[in-house]
């Protein structure tokens, strides 16, 4: 078996696994939610319960959609990648382990309501992760050649700068995180604003 078949294979696989764990960290980010027939459930109707658990909502919500964009920006790198190789699967496979080490801060952040090194801690992983993606692309583009024949130089560096809105967001929520967890949970929805300066930069330039 040729290289580059092996690691065309080696790609679909690299895929795969990261489905599973994405559809695995989405089904435990629901399982977060105030059960009605738990042990806590003390509620006399469905508005006292969204009353009192509001925030949890709120951090479920803004988890499911920073999991969507993970998982949208992961099928757009990988989607224009011809094969990969083991020092990017290994880069791929970290960035899985910390976006499960993020699930896990996720429950630290409900379980201590509040605290800020659960936000901090959360702001920080998520940073990792995007850099991590950052830097598998910043490889397979400039050290392994493992982009698709069809995607231009041109579109390859486009990626890269693109991708560069989501470690900035992250790094740009950490300060907030000392300032409340409202203020915290809010700048995350900077993330549309500077992912469109990044686009509309790049359509600028090129």
């Amino acid at each position: 078996m040729t290289t580059e078949r092996q690691g065309s294979l080696q790609l679909k696989r690299l895929e795969m696994l990261m489905d599973v764990v994405f559809a695995l960290i989405i089904w435990r980010i629901f399982m977060i939610l105030p059960r009605p027939d738990g042990e806590d459930a003390q509620w006399a109707s469905v508005v006292e319960m969204l009353q009192n658990n509001w925030e949890s909502f709120l951090l479920v919500l803004l988890s499911t959609i920073i999991i969507i964009v993970f998982w949208l920006q992961n099928n757009n790198l990988l989607g224009k990648l011809k094969r990969t190789d083991s020092v990017h699967t290994a880069i791929s496979i970290f960035q899985l382990i910390f976006l499960l080490l993020l699930l896990y801060s996720i429950g630290l952040g409900i379980r201590y309501e509040g605290e800020l090194v659960t936000k901090v801690m959360e702001s920080g992983i998520t940073l990792i992760v995007s850099l991590l993606a950052y830097s598998g692309w910043r490889y397979a583009m400039m050290k392994a050649k493992l982009v698709a024949d069809d995607v231009t130089e041109k579109e390859a560096k486009a990626t890269l700068d693109k991708n560069l809105a989501e470690p900035i967001t992250a790094a740009i929520t950490i300060p907030f995180a000392f300032v409340g967890p409202l203020a915290w949970e809010l700048s995350w929805f900077l993330y549309p604003f500077i992912k469109y300066i990044f686009i509309r930069f790049n359509k600028k330039n090129n």
